[in-house]
């Protein structure tokens, strides 16, 4: 990698350890490789939606006791969670083209692939400038959680069922958020539709897929894994 973007790099990777958002468990980063080529980030899921994890909105609301009876009384195992993993990989060409990014954690969101964690962000692409940062993206991602756009998807399935259906959408943002970011616990009833089509043979990560995509009806769903 060319001696600007590790120096760049290598600075902007402190200033994330040392920022006030770190401080609060809002946003991490670490590295894979000692050539500062590859990152690994990982956001928390915003107050108030439905990928949030507790322990950061308490540490965004201290003053919330509620909330903070809520989370110690809650199994040890529904303590945490809604926190979502990103692969980070760095161009030859930083600071002046942006990183490559996408969730390693699986997530329901118009502007994010379920299948392989695309984003469609525009300071990924044409809109980036050189002076934005690993904590600019970081908390861009973050924001991103908090307020979709449909009209510009990167998962159109995604993306309909948000503007057609925006409590099934949050139930099933809620259901992924779950099971692929340790959220708490969601919908009783899409779990035990999960369930009863997982005690059919079918592969759980399948059964989700197909009951998301399908606005959770099982007689469709059931279609679709057996087509596939």
């Amino acid at each position: 990698m060319a001696n600007i973007a590790v120096q760049r790099i290598k600075r902007e990777f402190k200033e994330v350890l040392k920022s006030e958002e770190t401080s609060k468990n809002q946003i991490k980063v670490d590295l894979v490789d000692e050539n500062f080529t590859e990152l690994r980030g990982e956001i928390a899921g915003p107050p108030d939606t439905p990928y949030e994890d507790p322990i950061a909105r308490l540490a965004h609301s201290p003053s919330s006791f509620t909330l903070l009876w809520q989370v110690l009384s809650a199994p040890p195992a529904l303590c945490c969670g809604g926190r979502y993993q990103l692969e980070i990989k760095i161009p030859e060409t930083y600071p002046f083209n942006p990183p490559k990014v996408r969730f390693i954690t699986k997530i329901w969101h118009p502007n994010i692939s379920s299948v392989t964690g695309a984003i469609c962000l525009d300071i990924l692409k044409d809109q980036w400038a050189a002076a934005m940062t690993l904590r600019t993206v970081l908390l861009s991602l973050q924001a991103l959680l908090a307020a979709a756009e449909p009209d510009d998807p990167q998962d159109a399935v995604v993306a309909n069922q948000y503007k057609q259906n925006p409590e099934m959408f949050k139930q099933t943002a809620r259901l992924w958020a779950h099971v692929y970011a340790g959220a708490p616990v969601s919908s009783p009833e899409y779990t035990k539709k999960i369930e009863n089509l997982c005690a059919m043979g079918f592969d759980r990560n399948a059964v989700i897929v197909a009951l998301s995509s399908k606005s959770w009806d099982v007689e469709t769903a059931t279609e679709l894994l057996l087509s596939n």
